[in-house]
């Protein structure tokens, strides 16, 4: 891989991160106004016609997109990640955006640990031992037994889960389907799961959310566009430890904007939580790449 593909994937990645962490804060704005599901559903509406147009302009278009040997699993992962879209804004209007972060930021621990399990990967010692360091970071998160645990924290715990189910589910698609195929499915199912389970929710938005709800679909769009380019012009492995980068944007945010806290066992253990992360992530390439 060239050196400026490299530092092209960084970019966009980390441009991807910060458009994240804004239209986090936002659907946190409006999921404490509105029932969440609504919000996700306008979302993904948005989304899902994001997706159709750029399968359109592809070749083989909208028919080549949806071809799938997979369709009830490809469809499962699409609506996986909806409803955890919609558990993960339920976590920031309960606990706010930097501690439900600092919980989510498990989920590679998550998949590294269920990825020998549920597909069958080897897991060394090296990455089991990172993935008890990195659940020890969360404990220090969490403290369970001191008095100050916040059961809502679960529900950000909930939703690392069910993203690395999500990203274990999108591996095994993989070995069959391009992500062209997997991005189709996973705004058009979303879509569909969404709009059955939020329209019942629906109330009018008041003329100055519709503009936040505006910002929220295009800064949806736009990420997911950012991120799809990254991937495209540096190996994923290399630049997923940028994805990170989320969490400090949502610091900056939550504390500058929102007027949250950071309290010091939720640094503490966040910054465990990533060390360990990041070495589980450098320790999967090195094996992929017959490093040992």
């Amino acid at each position: 891989m060239k050196a400026q593909n490299y530092r092209a994937g960084v970019i966009l990645m980390a441009g991807a991160m910060f458009i994240f962490a804004v239209q986090d804060a936002i659907s946190r704005h409006l999921a404490s106004e509105y029932n969440v599901l609504m919000v996700i559903m306008v979302r993904y509406w948005f989304f899902a016609a994001f997706v159709i147009a750029l399968a359109a302009r592809k070749a083989g278009g909208i028919r080549a997109a949806a071809r799938t040997n997979r369709p009830f699993m490809q469809a499962g992962r699409g609506v996986l990640l909806a409803a955890e879209v919609c558990v993960m804004v339920l976590a920031f209007v309960l606990l706010g955006l930097i501690e439900a972060h600092a919980v989510f930021a498990v989920y590679p621990l998550l998949i590294a640990a269920l990825s020998g399990p549920l597909l069958g990967e080897r897991v060394g010692w090296r990455r089991w031992v990172a993935i008890g360091i990195g659940f020890l970071g969360v404990l220090i998160i969490l403290q369970p037994g001191f008095g100050v645990f916040r059961p809502e924290a679960l529900v950000a715990l909930l939703a690392a889960l069910m993203f690395a189910l999500y990203g274990l589910m999108t591996r095994h698609v993989a070995r069959d389907d391009s992500a062209a195929v997997s991005f189709f499915w996973t705004g058009v199912a979303g879509a569909a799961f969404t709009t059955l389970a939020g329209i019942w929710f629906w109330r009018p938005l008041a003329p100055t959310d519709w503009g936040w709800m505006a910002i929220v679909c295009l800064t949806a769009a736009v990420s997911h566009y950012l991120l799809i380019r990254a991937y495209e012009v540096a190996e994923a492995s290399a630049i997923q430890p940028f994805a990170y980068l989320q969490l400090v944007f949502v610091s900056i945010i939550g504390i500058g904007i929102l007027g949250e806290t950071l309290r010091p066992n939720v640094a503490l253990g966040t910054i465990i939580v990533v060390l360990a992360g990041l070495f589980t992530l450098w320790r999967t390439r090195k094996v992929e790449t017959g490093g040992g």
